[in-house]
Protein backbone atom coordinates (compact mmCIF):
# COMPACT_ATOMS: atom_id res chain seq x y z
CA UNK A 1 0.00 0.00 0.00
CA UNK A 2 1.16 3.52 -0.77
CA UNK A 3 -0.85 7.14 -0.25
CA UNK A 4 0.16 10.34 -2.50
CA UNK A 5 -0.82 13.92 -2.29
CA UNK A 6 1.03 17.00 -3.72
CA UNK A 7 4.39 16.41 -1.62
CA UNK A 8 7.55 18.47 -1.63
CA UNK A 9 7.99 21.59 -4.06
CA UNK A 10 8.85 21.29 -7.19
CA UNK A 11 11.83 23.54 -8.85
CA UNK A 12 11.02 25.56 -11.08
CA UNK A 13 12.77 25.05 -14.46
CA UNK A 14 11.45 28.79 -16.03
CA UNK A 15 14.63 30.26 -18.02
CA UNK A 16 15.09 33.28 -20.32
CA UNK A 17 15.21 30.23 -22.91
CA UNK A 18 11.45 29.75 -22.25
CA UNK A 19 10.31 32.64 -23.78
CA UNK A 20 12.06 32.12 -27.42
CA UNK A 21 10.02 29.04 -27.60
CA UNK A 22 8.25 28.75 -31.22
CA UNK A 23 4.84 28.32 -30.68
CA UNK A 24 4.86 29.77 -27.01
CA UNK A 25 1.31 30.82 -26.99
CA UNK A 26 -0.19 26.98 -27.89
CA UNK A 27 0.59 25.64 -24.45
CA UNK A 28 1.14 28.85 -22.23
CA UNK A 29 0.41 29.05 -18.73
CA UNK A 30 -0.38 32.87 -18.19
CA UNK A 31 -1.11 34.44 -14.99
CA UNK A 32 -3.39 37.71 -14.69
CA UNK A 33 -2.27 40.20 -12.53
CA UNK A 34 -4.71 42.88 -11.29
CA UNK A 35 -2.29 45.87 -10.70
CA UNK A 36 -4.12 47.58 -8.14
CA UNK A 37 -4.35 44.50 -6.12
CA UNK A 38 -1.04 42.88 -6.62
CA UNK A 39 1.92 44.34 -4.57
CA UNK A 40 1.91 47.94 -3.13
CA UNK A 41 5.68 49.51 -3.56
CA UNK A 42 4.87 53.12 -1.75
CA UNK A 43 2.79 52.28 1.22
CA UNK A 44 -0.29 54.23 -0.34
CA UNK A 45 -2.83 51.25 -0.11
CA UNK A 46 -2.80 50.55 -4.57
CA UNK A 47 -0.48 48.28 -5.80
CA UNK A 48 1.48 49.62 -8.92
CA UNK A 49 3.83 48.52 -11.66
CA UNK A 50 6.98 49.01 -9.44
CA UNK A 51 4.85 46.38 -6.91
CA UNK A 52 4.48 43.84 -9.92
CA UNK A 53 8.26 44.67 -10.91
CA UNK A 54 9.64 43.13 -7.75
CA UNK A 55 7.14 40.27 -7.21
CA UNK A 56 8.34 38.82 -10.95
CA UNK A 57 10.91 36.37 -9.66
CA UNK A 58 7.90 34.67 -7.40
CA UNK A 59 6.07 34.33 -11.00
CA UNK A 60 8.90 33.03 -12.37
CA UNK A 61 9.66 30.39 -9.72
CA UNK A 62 5.85 29.60 -9.87
CA UNK A 63 6.53 28.65 -13.35
CA UNK A 64 4.22 30.60 -15.81
CA UNK A 65 4.91 31.41 -19.20
CA UNK A 66 3.45 35.09 -19.35
CA UNK A 67 1.63 38.22 -16.95
CA UNK A 68 -1.30 39.39 -18.54
CA UNK A 69 -1.25 43.38 -16.82
CA UNK A 70 -5.25 44.75 -16.28
CA UNK A 71 -5.21 48.14 -17.26
CA UNK A 72 -2.73 50.22 -15.89
CA UNK A 73 -3.22 53.45 -18.39
CA UNK A 74 -4.18 56.73 -17.73
CA UNK A 75 -8.01 56.52 -16.15
CA UNK A 76 -10.72 58.24 -13.62
CA UNK A 77 -10.78 54.98 -12.55
CA UNK A 78 -14.64 54.87 -12.82
CA UNK A 79 -14.25 51.11 -13.25
CA UNK A 80 -11.16 49.98 -12.11
CA UNK A 81 -9.19 51.14 -15.28
CA UNK A 82 -10.80 49.93 -17.86
CA UNK A 83 -12.17 53.66 -18.84
CA UNK A 84 -9.41 55.03 -20.24
CA UNK A 85 -8.41 58.50 -20.86
CA UNK A 86 -4.94 58.01 -22.60
CA UNK A 87 -3.87 54.75 -24.09
CA UNK A 88 0.01 56.32 -23.96
CA UNK A 89 0.28 56.82 -20.94
CA UNK A 90 0.63 55.39 -17.10
CA UNK A 91 -1.43 56.57 -14.45
CA UNK A 92 0.21 58.26 -11.72
CA UNK A 93 -1.66 55.70 -9.19
CA UNK A 94 0.59 52.86 -11.02
CA UNK A 95 3.69 54.39 -11.95
CA UNK A 96 4.57 56.06 -15.46
CA UNK A 97 5.71 54.95 -18.89
CA UNK A 98 9.60 54.05 -17.15
CA UNK A 99 8.39 51.61 -14.65
CA UNK A 100 6.39 50.06 -17.39
CA UNK A 101 9.78 49.75 -19.61
CA UNK A 102 11.50 48.44 -16.72
CA UNK A 103 8.99 45.85 -15.95
CA UNK A 104 8.92 44.72 -19.55
CA UNK A 105 12.90 44.39 -19.81
CA UNK A 106 12.79 42.75 -15.99
CA UNK A 107 10.18 40.12 -17.52
CA UNK A 108 12.24 39.36 -20.32
CA UNK A 109 15.12 38.58 -18.34
CA UNK A 110 13.44 36.41 -16.08
CA UNK A 111 11.87 34.25 -19.31
CA UNK A 112 8.53 36.03 -18.37
CA UNK A 113 6.47 37.29 -21.71
CA UNK A 114 4.56 40.30 -20.91
CA UNK A 115 0.72 40.67 -22.14
CA UNK A 116 -1.55 43.79 -21.67
CA UNK A 117 -4.96 44.67 -21.63
CA UNK A 118 -6.40 46.87 -24.17
CA UNK A 119 -9.76 48.74 -24.70
CA UNK A 120 -11.18 49.57 -27.29
CA UNK A 121 -14.55 49.16 -27.60
CA UNK A 122 -14.73 52.47 -25.39
CA UNK A 123 -12.64 55.36 -23.88
CA UNK A 124 -13.53 57.10 -20.71
CA UNK A 125 -15.29 60.43 -20.86
CA UNK A 126 -12.05 61.87 -19.65
CA UNK A 127 -10.73 61.60 -23.22
CA UNK A 128 -9.50 63.85 -25.40
CA UNK A 129 -11.74 62.70 -27.85
CA UNK A 130 -15.33 63.18 -25.84
CA UNK A 131 -14.35 66.15 -24.04
CA UNK A 132 -13.79 68.22 -27.40
CA UNK A 133 -16.70 66.06 -28.71
CA UNK A 134 -19.30 67.16 -25.44
CA UNK A 135 -17.42 70.99 -25.38
CA UNK A 136 -18.20 71.48 -29.56
CA UNK A 137 -21.44 70.84 -29.56
CA UNK A 138 -23.79 68.90 -31.93
CA UNK A 139 -22.22 68.59 -35.27
CA UNK A 140 -18.67 68.48 -33.73
CA UNK A 141 -16.73 65.92 -36.14
CA UNK A 142 -15.51 64.13 -32.72
CA UNK A 143 -19.21 63.07 -32.13
CA UNK A 144 -18.79 61.11 -35.09
CA UNK A 145 -16.09 59.01 -33.08
CA UNK A 146 -18.98 57.83 -31.02
CA UNK A 147 -22.59 57.25 -31.25
CA UNK A 148 -24.44 60.24 -30.47
CA UNK A 149 -28.09 60.14 -31.26
CA UNK A 150 -31.05 62.76 -30.99
CA UNK A 151 -33.46 61.05 -28.26
CA UNK A 152 -36.62 59.62 -29.47
CA UNK A 153 -40.03 61.63 -28.00
CA UNK A 154 -41.67 65.07 -28.69
CA UNK A 155 -38.61 66.74 -27.28
CA UNK A 156 -35.87 64.07 -27.67
CA UNK A 157 -36.41 63.73 -24.10
CA UNK A 158 -36.46 59.69 -24.91
CA UNK A 159 -33.22 57.15 -25.34
CA UNK A 160 -32.73 56.76 -28.81
CA UNK A 161 -33.28 53.19 -28.72
CA UNK A 162 -34.11 50.67 -26.12
CA UNK A 163 -30.46 49.04 -25.00
CA UNK A 164 -29.60 48.13 -21.62
CA UNK A 165 -26.63 48.95 -19.94
CA UNK A 166 -23.83 45.77 -19.00
CA UNK A 167 -24.23 47.16 -15.10
CA UNK A 168 -27.91 48.58 -15.30
CA UNK A 169 -30.21 51.30 -16.32
CA UNK A 170 -30.52 52.48 -20.18
CA UNK A 171 -27.41 52.46 -22.32
CA UNK A 172 -27.89 55.43 -23.25
CA UNK A 173 -26.84 58.90 -21.59
CA UNK A 174 -28.31 62.57 -22.34
CA UNK A 175 -25.80 65.56 -22.55
CA UNK A 176 -25.95 68.66 -21.64
CA UNK A 177 -25.02 70.87 -24.94
CA UNK A 178 -22.51 73.89 -24.28
CA UNK A 179 -25.62 76.15 -24.02
CA UNK A 180 -26.94 74.66 -21.35
CA UNK A 181 -29.70 73.11 -23.09
CA UNK A 182 -30.47 69.52 -22.86
CA UNK A 183 -29.12 67.96 -26.14
CA UNK A 184 -28.02 64.76 -27.77
CA UNK A 185 -27.53 61.45 -26.21
CA UNK A 186 -24.61 59.36 -26.08
CA UNK A 187 -24.29 55.20 -25.76
CA UNK A 188 -22.33 53.78 -23.48
CA UNK A 189 -23.12 49.82 -23.08
CA UNK A 190 -21.05 49.93 -19.39
CA UNK A 191 -20.85 53.03 -17.33
CA UNK A 192 -21.93 56.36 -18.64
CA UNK A 193 -18.27 57.68 -17.64
CA UNK A 194 -17.47 55.04 -20.82
CA UNK A 195 -18.94 55.87 -24.36
CA UNK A 196 -18.24 53.46 -27.06
CA UNK A 197 -16.48 54.62 -29.95
CA UNK A 198 -18.17 53.94 -32.98
CA UNK A 199 -15.57 51.99 -35.43
CA UNK A 200 -17.75 52.63 -38.40
CA UNK A 201 -15.60 55.83 -38.60
CA UNK A 202 -11.85 55.44 -39.82
CA UNK A 203 -9.97 57.82 -37.56
CA UNK A 204 -11.34 54.75 -34.83
CA UNK A 205 -9.60 52.44 -36.57
CA UNK A 206 -6.01 54.27 -37.10
CA UNK A 207 -5.64 55.34 -33.66
CA UNK A 208 -5.94 51.66 -32.43
CA UNK A 209 -3.10 50.58 -35.13
CA UNK A 210 -0.86 53.63 -33.80
CA UNK A 211 -1.77 52.73 -30.02
CA UNK A 212 -0.62 48.88 -31.09
CA UNK A 213 2.34 50.21 -32.48
CA UNK A 214 2.99 52.34 -29.45
CA UNK A 215 3.30 49.07 -27.05
CA UNK A 216 4.62 46.59 -29.18
CA UNK A 217 7.98 49.06 -29.78
CA UNK A 218 7.60 48.96 -26.42
CA UNK A 219 8.28 45.54 -26.14
CA UNK A 220 5.22 43.95 -24.94
CA UNK A 221 4.76 40.30 -26.32
CA UNK A 222 0.69 40.61 -26.56
CA UNK A 223 -2.75 42.25 -25.86
CA UNK A 224 -5.80 40.48 -24.02
CA UNK A 225 -8.17 42.92 -26.06
CA UNK A 226 -11.28 43.76 -23.34
CA UNK A 227 -15.09 43.47 -24.74
CA UNK A 228 -13.22 42.46 -27.90
CA UNK A 229 -17.06 41.02 -29.09
CA UNK A 230 -18.45 45.00 -28.54
CA UNK A 231 -16.42 46.79 -31.09
CA UNK A 232 -19.16 46.61 -33.79
CA UNK A 233 -22.47 47.51 -33.42
CA UNK A 234 -25.61 46.39 -35.76
CA UNK A 235 -26.78 48.63 -39.00
CA UNK A 236 -28.70 51.44 -38.01
CA UNK A 237 -28.63 50.53 -33.97
CA UNK A 238 -32.00 48.58 -34.21
CA UNK A 239 -34.62 48.28 -30.94
CA UNK A 240 -33.61 44.76 -29.18
CA UNK A 241 -37.18 44.85 -28.09
CA UNK A 242 -36.58 42.98 -24.70
CA UNK A 243 -36.62 43.97 -21.14
CA UNK A 244 -34.08 42.42 -18.76
CA UNK A 245 -31.46 41.96 -21.82
CA UNK A 246 -28.64 40.87 -19.38
CA UNK A 247 -30.60 37.32 -19.35
CA UNK A 248 -30.22 37.34 -23.28
CA UNK A 249 -26.36 37.72 -22.80
CA UNK A 250 -24.24 34.96 -24.04
CA UNK A 251 -27.42 32.94 -25.11
CA UNK A 252 -28.13 34.88 -28.36
CA UNK A 253 -26.26 37.24 -30.87
CA UNK A 254 -27.44 40.66 -30.00
CA UNK A 255 -26.93 44.04 -31.82
CA UNK A 256 -24.42 45.41 -29.63
CA UNK A 257 -22.25 42.34 -29.40
CA UNK A 258 -20.76 39.19 -31.68
CA UNK A 259 -21.16 41.12 -34.79
CA UNK A 260 -19.59 39.68 -37.83
CA UNK A 261 -18.30 43.27 -38.92
CA UNK A 262 -15.68 42.76 -35.65
CA UNK A 263 -13.55 39.95 -37.72
CA UNK A 264 -12.34 42.80 -40.78
CA UNK A 265 -11.12 45.10 -37.45
CA UNK A 266 -9.11 41.89 -35.69
CA UNK A 267 -7.97 41.13 -39.56
CA UNK A 268 -6.35 45.06 -40.25
CA UNK A 269 -4.83 44.37 -36.43
CA UNK A 270 -3.31 40.88 -37.31
CA UNK A 271 -1.57 42.18 -40.03
CA UNK A 272 -0.23 44.93 -37.92
CA UNK A 273 1.52 42.42 -35.18
CA UNK A 274 2.78 40.02 -37.45
CA UNK A 275 5.51 43.21 -38.33
CA UNK A 276 6.74 42.54 -35.54
CA UNK A 277 9.59 39.62 -34.26
CA UNK A 278 9.21 37.31 -31.35
CA UNK A 279 5.33 35.69 -31.55
CA UNK A 280 3.16 38.33 -30.14
CA UNK A 281 -0.42 37.41 -29.36
CA UNK A 282 -3.77 38.88 -29.31
CA UNK A 283 -6.29 37.30 -26.43
CA UNK A 284 -10.10 38.09 -26.92
CA UNK A 285 -12.52 38.27 -24.30
CA UNK A 286 -15.27 37.49 -26.11
CA UNK A 287 -18.56 36.77 -24.74
CA UNK A 288 -20.30 34.73 -27.20
CA UNK A 289 -23.86 32.26 -27.24
CA UNK A 290 -21.57 29.33 -28.04
CA UNK A 291 -18.03 27.99 -28.24
CA UNK A 292 -18.31 27.65 -32.41
CA UNK A 293 -18.73 31.34 -32.35
CA UNK A 294 -16.08 31.96 -30.21
CA UNK A 295 -13.71 29.84 -32.16
CA UNK A 296 -14.64 32.72 -35.28
CA UNK A 297 -12.15 35.22 -33.02
CA UNK A 298 -9.09 32.92 -33.41
CA UNK A 299 -9.04 31.62 -36.97
CA UNK A 300 -5.74 31.91 -38.81
CA UNK A 301 -5.72 35.61 -39.49
CA UNK A 302 -7.46 37.30 -36.45
CA UNK A 303 -6.32 36.47 -33.02
CA UNK A 304 -4.41 34.04 -31.44
CA UNK A 305 -6.58 32.89 -28.58
CA UNK A 306 -10.27 33.48 -26.90
CA UNK A 307 -11.19 33.00 -22.98
CA UNK A 308 -13.37 29.81 -22.71
CA UNK A 309 -16.05 31.40 -20.59
CA UNK A 310 -18.20 28.46 -21.42
CA UNK A 311 -15.77 26.36 -19.37
CA UNK A 312 -15.56 28.90 -16.42
CA UNK A 313 -19.01 28.93 -15.96
CA UNK A 314 -19.40 25.04 -16.26
CA UNK A 315 -20.00 23.49 -12.52
CA UNK A 316 -18.19 20.94 -10.60
CA UNK A 317 -19.55 18.15 -12.47
CA UNK A 318 -18.32 15.37 -14.69
CA UNK A 319 -21.23 15.58 -17.93
CA UNK A 320 -21.08 19.33 -17.98
CA UNK A 321 -17.62 19.80 -18.17
CA UNK A 322 -17.18 16.56 -20.39
CA UNK A 323 -19.72 18.31 -22.62
CA UNK A 324 -17.76 21.55 -22.73
CA UNK A 325 -13.89 20.17 -22.63
CA UNK A 326 -15.53 17.86 -26.04
CA UNK A 327 -17.21 20.97 -27.77
CA UNK A 328 -14.39 23.24 -26.88
CA UNK A 329 -11.70 21.03 -28.81
CA UNK A 330 -14.43 20.47 -31.31
CA UNK A 331 -14.98 24.14 -32.51
CA UNK A 332 -11.03 24.69 -32.19
CA UNK A 333 -9.94 21.98 -34.32
CA UNK A 334 -11.07 23.41 -37.88
CA UNK A 335 -9.35 26.72 -37.27
CA UNK A 336 -5.98 25.49 -35.99
CA UNK A 337 -6.27 27.74 -32.48
CA UNK A 338 -5.42 26.14 -29.21
CA UNK A 339 -8.01 25.90 -26.01
CA UNK A 340 -7.99 27.58 -23.39
CA UNK A 341 -9.22 26.65 -20.00
CA UNK A 342 -9.99 29.41 -16.91
CA UNK A 343 -11.58 28.95 -13.89
CA UNK A 344 -11.17 32.92 -12.68
CA UNK A 345 -10.66 36.54 -13.16
CA UNK A 346 -11.26 39.98 -11.89
CA UNK A 347 -14.73 39.65 -13.11
CA UNK A 348 -16.25 36.82 -11.32
CA UNK A 349 -16.35 34.93 -8.35
CA UNK A 350 -13.43 33.27 -7.49
CA UNK A 351 -13.84 29.06 -8.23
CA UNK A 352 -12.81 28.39 -4.95
CA UNK A 353 -15.84 30.03 -3.35
CA UNK A 354 -18.01 29.35 -6.55
CA UNK A 355 -17.40 25.76 -5.79
CA UNK A 356 -17.82 26.02 -2.30
CA UNK A 357 -21.66 26.56 -3.28
CA UNK A 358 -24.69 24.83 -4.37
CA UNK A 359 -24.70 24.21 -8.55
CA UNK A 360 -26.25 26.64 -10.84
CA UNK A 361 -25.66 29.76 -9.04
CA UNK A 362 -23.82 31.28 -11.83
CA UNK A 363 -21.11 33.18 -11.89
CA UNK A 364 -21.45 35.57 -9.44
CA UNK A 365 -21.89 34.70 -5.91
CA UNK A 366 -22.40 36.52 -2.20
CA UNK A 367 -22.07 33.59 -0.19
CA UNK A 368 -19.07 32.00 1.15
CA UNK A 369 -20.26 28.25 1.34
CA UNK A 370 -18.50 25.83 2.29
CA UNK A 371 -14.95 26.82 2.63
CA UNK A 372 -13.03 23.49 2.89
CA UNK A 373 -15.60 21.88 0.25
CA UNK A 374 -14.64 24.61 -1.73
CA UNK A 375 -10.90 24.44 -1.37
CA UNK A 376 -10.98 20.71 -2.39
CA UNK A 377 -12.83 21.12 -5.28
CA UNK A 378 -10.90 24.34 -6.64
CA UNK A 379 -7.56 22.20 -6.32
CA UNK A 380 -9.21 19.18 -8.32
CA UNK A 381 -10.61 21.72 -10.80
CA UNK A 382 -6.75 22.99 -11.10
CA UNK A 383 -5.24 19.81 -11.76
CA UNK A 384 -8.41 18.75 -14.41
CA UNK A 385 -7.92 22.26 -16.29
CA UNK A 386 -3.84 21.99 -16.56
CA UNK A 387 -3.89 18.32 -17.64
CA UNK A 388 -6.21 19.75 -20.61
CA UNK A 389 -4.89 20.78 -24.03
CA UNK A 390 -4.19 24.08 -24.78
CA UNK A 391 -3.43 27.22 -22.76
CA UNK A 392 -4.14 27.58 -19.36
CA UNK A 393 -4.68 31.23 -17.36
CA UNK A 394 -4.71 31.31 -13.37
CA UNK A 395 -5.97 34.11 -11.49
CA UNK A 396 -3.52 36.17 -9.09
CA UNK A 397 -4.13 34.68 -5.27
CA UNK A 398 -5.77 31.62 -7.01
CA UNK A 399 -2.24 29.99 -6.57
CA UNK A 400 -2.80 30.37 -2.78
CA UNK A 401 -6.32 28.95 -2.38
CA UNK A 402 -8.16 32.87 -1.97
CA UNK A 403 -11.82 32.92 -1.67
CA UNK A 404 -13.78 35.26 -2.33
CA UNK A 405 -14.29 38.32 0.18
CA UNK A 406 -18.12 38.03 0.50
CA UNK A 407 -18.57 40.86 3.33
CA UNK A 408 -16.91 43.42 2.04
CA UNK A 409 -19.26 46.62 3.57
CA UNK A 410 -20.94 48.40 1.25
CA UNK A 411 -19.13 52.09 2.24
CA UNK A 412 -15.95 50.44 0.36
CA UNK A 413 -17.38 48.90 -2.86
CA UNK A 414 -15.50 50.68 -6.13
CA UNK A 415 -17.40 48.32 -8.25
CA UNK A 416 -20.07 50.41 -10.23
CA UNK A 417 -22.20 47.78 -11.32
CA UNK A 418 -23.26 47.84 -7.50
CA UNK A 419 -24.32 51.51 -7.60
CA UNK A 420 -26.77 50.62 -10.51
CA UNK A 421 -29.76 49.30 -8.75
CA UNK A 422 -31.10 47.73 -11.67
CA UNK A 423 -28.08 46.13 -12.77
CA UNK A 424 -26.13 43.32 -11.89
CA UNK A 425 -25.34 42.38 -8.40
CA UNK A 426 -22.04 44.40 -8.59
CA UNK A 427 -19.78 42.09 -6.41
CA UNK A 428 -17.09 41.70 -8.74
CA UNK A 429 -14.66 43.83 -5.43
CA UNK A 430 -14.84 40.36 -3.72
CA UNK A 431 -12.25 38.55 -6.11
CA UNK A 432 -10.31 42.10 -6.17
CA UNK A 433 -8.97 42.27 -2.65
CA UNK A 434 -5.16 42.59 -2.25
CA UNK A 435 -3.71 39.22 -2.30
CA UNK A 436 -1.52 38.33 1.19
CA UNK A 437 2.34 38.01 0.86
CA UNK A 438 2.98 37.82 4.80
CA UNK A 439 1.36 36.17 7.51
CA UNK A 440 1.45 39.68 9.63
CA UNK A 441 1.77 43.36 8.52
CA UNK A 442 -0.60 46.13 8.17
CA UNK A 443 -1.57 44.64 4.81
CA UNK A 444 -0.42 41.11 4.93
CA UNK A 445 2.91 42.19 2.96
CA UNK A 446 0.67 43.64 0.17
CA UNK A 447 2.28 46.89 1.25
CA UNK A 448 3.89 48.53 3.93
CA UNK A 449 0.22 51.02 4.47
CA UNK A 450 -3.24 49.38 4.22
CA UNK A 451 -5.01 48.06 1.39
CA UNK A 452 -7.36 50.19 -0.89
CA UNK A 453 -10.29 47.15 0.05
CA UNK A 454 -10.10 45.87 3.71
CA UNK A 455 -8.99 42.06 3.77
CA UNK A 456 -9.99 39.51 5.78
CA UNK A 457 -9.09 38.41 8.98
CA UNK A 458 -7.42 35.24 8.09
CA UNK A 459 -5.58 36.29 5.19
CA UNK A 460 -2.32 35.62 6.86
CA UNK A 461 -2.43 32.15 7.00
CA UNK A 462 -3.34 32.03 3.21
CA UNK A 463 -0.29 34.19 2.56
CA UNK A 464 2.77 32.96 0.21
CA UNK A 465 5.25 33.19 3.54
CA UNK A 466 2.52 30.64 5.36
CA UNK A 467 2.42 28.33 2.16
CA UNK A 468 5.96 28.69 0.87
CA UNK A 469 7.79 25.14 1.10
CA UNK A 470 4.50 23.28 3.17
CA UNK A 471 3.95 20.07 1.44
CA UNK A 472 0.53 19.57 0.56
CA UNK A 473 0.01 23.63 0.47
CA UNK A 474 -1.75 25.07 -2.48
CA UNK A 475 0.92 27.03 -3.34
CA UNK A 476 2.87 23.80 -3.32
CA UNK A 477 0.03 22.15 -5.71
CA UNK A 478 0.25 24.84 -8.27
CA UNK A 479 4.15 25.00 -8.43
CA UNK A 480 4.37 20.74 -8.83
CA UNK A 481 1.94 21.18 -11.27
CA UNK A 482 3.29 23.64 -13.79
CA UNK A 483 6.90 21.62 -13.06
CA UNK A 484 5.22 18.73 -14.11
CA UNK A 485 3.13 20.20 -17.23
CA UNK A 486 6.45 21.90 -18.35
CA UNK A 487 8.20 18.61 -17.94
CA UNK A 488 6.05 16.07 -19.26
CA UNK A 489 6.02 15.92 -23.44
CA UNK A 490 2.35 14.87 -23.25
CA UNK A 491 0.74 17.50 -21.77
CA UNK A 492 0.30 21.42 -22.74
CA UNK A 493 -0.77 21.71 -26.64
CA UNK A 494 -2.87 19.21 -28.33
CA UNK A 495 -6.20 19.10 -29.65
CA UNK A 496 -8.14 16.20 -28.13
CA UNK A 497 -7.86 13.98 -25.35
CA UNK A 498 -8.37 9.78 -25.20
CA UNK A 499 -11.52 9.34 -22.56
CA UNK A 500 -11.84 6.28 -20.63
CA UNK A 501 -14.05 4.40 -18.95
CA UNK A 502 -14.78 5.45 -15.51
CA UNK A 503 -17.81 5.61 -12.84
CA UNK A 504 -20.38 7.72 -12.95
CA UNK A 505 -19.07 11.37 -12.00
CA UNK A 506 -15.24 11.10 -12.94
CA UNK A 507 -13.91 12.08 -15.59
CA UNK A 508 -10.67 10.22 -17.07
CA UNK A 509 -8.58 10.76 -20.14
CA UNK A 510 -5.40 9.52 -21.35
CA UNK A 511 -2.67 12.22 -23.54
CA UNK A 512 -0.08 9.98 -24.61
CA UNK A 513 1.40 8.66 -21.18
CA UNK A 514 -0.37 10.92 -19.23
CA UNK A 515 -3.02 9.84 -17.53
CA UNK A 516 -5.85 12.13 -15.37
CA UNK A 517 -8.58 11.05 -13.33
CA UNK A 518 -11.01 13.85 -11.59
CA UNK A 519 -13.28 12.43 -9.38
CA UNK A 520 -16.28 15.56 -8.91
CA UNK A 521 -18.60 13.42 -6.62
CA UNK A 522 -18.90 13.43 -2.97
CA UNK A 523 -17.79 10.54 -1.97
CA UNK A 524 -14.26 8.02 -2.85
CA UNK A 525 -14.16 5.97 -6.01
CA UNK A 526 -11.92 3.69 -6.67
CA UNK A 527 -10.31 2.89 -10.00
CA UNK A 528 -7.58 0.96 -11.93
CA UNK A 529 -4.05 2.29 -11.06
CA UNK A 530 -2.35 3.50 -14.57
CA UNK A 531 1.51 3.45 -13.40
CA UNK A 532 2.98 5.91 -10.83
CA UNK A 533 1.53 8.86 -9.19
CA UNK A 534 2.62 12.14 -10.88
CA UNK A 535 0.44 14.11 -8.45
CA UNK A 536 -2.83 14.54 -6.29
CA UNK A 537 -4.72 17.50 -5.34
CA UNK A 538 -5.44 15.23 -2.29
CA UNK A 539 -4.35 11.86 -0.63
CA UNK A 540 -5.01 8.60 -2.64
CA UNK A 541 -4.73 4.90 -1.69
CA UNK A 542 -2.74 2.43 -4.01
CA UNK A 543 -3.18 -1.09 -3.14
CA UNK A 544 -3.13 -4.22 -5.56
CA UNK A 545 -3.34 -2.12 -9.09
CA UNK A 546 -6.04 -0.31 -7.70
CA UNK A 547 -6.85 3.24 -6.63
CA UNK A 548 -8.77 4.91 -4.33
CA UNK A 549 -9.47 9.02 -5.01
CA UNK A 550 -11.22 10.65 -2.41
CA UNK A 551 -14.24 13.15 -3.20
CA UNK A 552 -13.35 15.96 -5.23
CA UNK A 553 -10.21 15.15 -6.29
CA UNK A 554 -8.00 15.04 -9.49
CA UNK A 555 -4.69 12.48 -10.02
CA UNK A 556 -1.88 12.75 -12.50
CA UNK A 557 -0.58 9.49 -13.50
CA UNK A 558 2.40 8.35 -16.29
CA UNK A 559 2.20 4.98 -17.72
CA UNK A 560 5.89 5.73 -18.95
Amino acid sequence: MSQHSATDPAPTTATATVARRRDWWRDAVIYQVYPRSFADSNGDGMGDLEGVRSRLPYLRDLGVDAVWLSPFYASPQADGGYDVADYRAVDPMFGNLLDADALIRDAHELGLRIIVDLVPNHSSDQHEWFKRAIAEGPGSPLRDRYHFRSGKGTSGELPPNDWESIFGGPAWTRVTEPDGTPGEWYLHLFAPEQPDFNWEHPAVGDEFRSILRFWLDMGVDGFRIDVAHGLVKAEGLPDLGSHDQLKLLGNDVMPFFDQDGVHEVYRQWRRVLDEYAGERIFVAEAWTPTVERTANYVRPDELHQAFNFQYLGTDWDADQLRTVIDRTLEAMRPVGAPATWVLSNHDVTRHATRFANPPGLGTQIRTAGDRALGLRRARAATLLMLALPGSAYVYQGEELGLPDAVDLPDEVRQDPAYFRGAGQDGFRDGCRVPIPWTRTGSSYGFGSGGSWLPQPANWGELSVEAQRGVAGSTLELYRSALSIRRSQPDLGAGEAVEWLRAPEGVLAFRRGDFVCVANTTGESVTTPSHGRVLLASGEVTEADGETKVPADTTVWWTTA
